[in-house]
């Protein structure tokens, strides 16, 4: 998949991966790449930026903690309510977004 083209849904695929639950960013990863059959391999230097920025907007809170298996503490990401609205608000914009391009390109709904 093109960068640019993720680029501009990151924050879109993120709020919604957290819609399912807190997360670390390992599980954010994985649950990414696993959810899109492969097709979106976030690096940590595009995934963790966005996190902070995220967080610094409201949209996510994050805490640390030690996991079960232990280990050194990982910082666990959870949407605020304002992030679900965002969610809700990004959600509707990438709608239009594909219906446009589809009335230009074609094809099915």
């Amino acid at each position: 998949m093109d960068a640019q083209q993720l680029k501009g849904h990151l924050d879109l695929l993120l709020l919604a991966t957290l819609e399912q639950g807190p997360r670390y960013g390992g599980q954010i990863i994985a649950d990414v790449q696993a959810a899109t059959d492969g097709e979106f391999a976030l690096r940590e230097g595009t995934l963790y930026p966005a996190l902070h920025r995220l967080e610094k907007q409201g949209f996510l809170q994050g805490a640390f903690q030690v996991l079960p298996r232990g280990g050194s503490p990982v910082k666990i990401y959870q949407l605020t309510p304002a992030g679900q609205q965002e969610l809700r608000l990004q959600r509707e914009k990438y709608e239009r977004f594909t219906r446009a391009v589809r009335g230009i390109i074609g094809g099915g709904v």
